[in-house]
């Protein structure tokens, strides 16, 4: 029976503030906040239940239709994070749950949040996922590509806080970090969503806000099928 451990994430908190604060001091500025996302994709409701128990109170998710099946029934609700794709078909579902969604990228999914937000009132903070490391297989505005994406959100009055990335996997991560940073600061966007389990202390060291971390936090992940 899968249970949640709260010592792999109390290891996690202390070394993320020794390398903010190390972080800070090469830089000269004050520490910056980073939020700690604990990525349940997979994990049973129990384990999610015994996460909350030991403090944690952000998640992130990767599909709606199973953070529907956590979450909805919750209050009160953690903040909740929608770090996967995002289809236009799903974006009202998506708006009701999440208080972030990460992976803003194609003008059809502006539009369709545009036509949210004018239903409803308001939309979750969001985030454009850049595709840094120019991959086929993964989603995500290219670099040459964002300032139209982001200027189309801005047109029209959609609530863009920061940029979010994965960089490859095979090549060091750090380069990636500091262009996505670089990126943020032209448009003056505060919130830097990159670092997952295996690189997220390079990702703190360039900038990181919101570091997603599922297998350092629950441990191996299960598939979806079991």
């Amino acid at each position: 029976m899968l249970s949640f451990s709260a010592a792999p994430l109390e290891a996690i908190q202390q070394t993320l503030a020794a390398v903010a604060k190390a972080s800070a001091q090469d830089s000269g500025k004050n520490p910056q906040p980073v939020t700690l996302i604990a990525v349940s994709k997979t994990q049973p409701r129990a384990v999610v239940d015994q996460a909350m128990a030991a403090g944690v109170m952000v998640f992130g998710e990767n599909r709606v239709q199973e953070a529907q099946q956590k979450f909805s029934a919750m209050h009160p609700r953690p903040q909740l994070h929608l770090i996967g794709p995002l289809q236009t078909n799903k974006v009202g579902a998506a708006c009701a749950l999440f208080d972030y969604i990460h992976t803003l990228d194609r003008p059809s999914l502006i539009m369709a949040l545009a036509k949210e937000k004018q239903k409803c009132g308001k939309i979750p903070q969001l985030l454009i996922q850049v595709n840094v490391g120019r991959e086929l297989q993964k989603a995500g505005v290219l670099p040459e590509h964002f300032p139209a994406l982001w200027q189309l959100a801005q047109n029209h009055q959609l609530p863009v806080v920061g940029l979010m990335c994965i960089p490859p996997h095979h090549q060091p991560p750090r380069p990636f970090f500091k262009q996505l940073a670089e990126m943020a600061r032209r448009h003056n966007l505060p919130h830097l969503s990159m670092g997952m389990s295996d690189d997220w202390q390079d990702a703190v060291a360039e900038g990181a806000t919101f570091i997603r971390l599922g297998t350092a936090v629950f441990g191996p992940r299960l598939s979806p099928s079991k």
